[in-house]
C-alpha cells in the first residue's frame, strides 16, 4: 500500500513537471511566432478617415487652400528598402475617373517622414512626378462645391530600387508601370475633403 502511494505521489509529480514543462514551451512558441510589426503610414495632421485642413487644399481655382501637403511619416518597411515613393490619388475626383494630386519618388529609404509643406514645391529631396494638373509638385483638393467629401489616398510605397533610377515627371501610370517587380510593401490612410 505504501509503495503504491509512494508510486502514484511520483507519477503525478512526473506529470505535474511534463505539463509546466509544456506550458513554458508553449509560452515561448507564441512569443517567438509573433508577426513583425506590417509597414504602416500615418499623419500627425489628420486620422485615417478624417478631414484634412483647409491649408492643405488648393490655392487655384476659388478653392481657397495654401496647397500646403500634410506632414507624413512611415513605420517598420520591409528588409531590403533602397527608397520610398508617396502618391495622393483622389477616386472620387473627375466625376469617378480618378484625380492624382501628388507623386514624389526617389525618397531615401534612411528617410520616414515629410514635413507639412515638403510637396508644396519642387525639391531636391525626392523625385517629382507629374499629376493630374500638370504639376511636378503636390495640388490641395478642391472638389466641386456640395459635392460629398472626396476620398483623398495617401500611399507610400517601400521599394528596392535605388533613389536615383526612375526619371522625373512621370504620371502614376507610367510609375506604378516601372515598379513593377520592385514594390516590396505599400501602405495607406485616407483623407477627406469638401467645400
Amino acid at each position: 500500500m505504501t509503495i503504491r502511494s509512494s508510486t502514484l505521489l511520483l507519477a503525478a509529480g512526473v506529470l505535474a513537471l511534463a505539463c509546466w514543462g509544456c506550458s513554458a514551451l508553449a509560452f515561448v512558441g507564441t512569443a517567438a511566432a509573433r508577426p513583425e510589426p506590417s509597414f504602416s503610414v500615418s499623419s500627425p495632421a489628420f486620422a485615417d478617415g478624417g478631414l484634412l485642413a483647409r491649408k492643405n487644399a488648393a490655392a487655384e481655382g476659388n478653392c481657397g487652400g495654401e496647397n500646403v501637403s500634410p506632414p507624413l511619416q512611415w513605420f517598420h518597411p520591409p528588409a531590403g528598402t533602397r527608397s520610398f515613393a508617396v502618391i495622393v490619388y483622389d477616386p472620387d475626383g473627375k466625376k469617378g475617373l480618378g484625380s492624382v494630386h501628388w507623386i514624389a519618388y526617389g525618397i531615401p529609404a534612411s528617410v520616414t517622414s515629410l514635413a507639412a509643406g515638403a510637396g508644396s514645391a519642387p525639391s531636391g529631396a525626392f523625385t517629382g512626378g507629374m499629376n493630374s494638373a500638370g504639376l511636378l509638385r503636390y495640388r490641395g483638393p478642391c472638389p466641386p462645391a456640395g459635392d460629398q467629401p472626396h476620398h483623398y489616398i495617401f500611399s507610400v510605397y517601400a521599394l528596392d530600387a535605388d533613389p536615383a533610377v526612375l526619371v522625373p515627371g512621370l504620371t502614376r501610370d507610367a510609375f506604378l508601370e516601372a515598379i513593377q517587380g520592385h514594390s516590396l510593401a505599400a501602405a495607406s490612410i485616407v483623407g477627406r475633403y469638401g467645400r
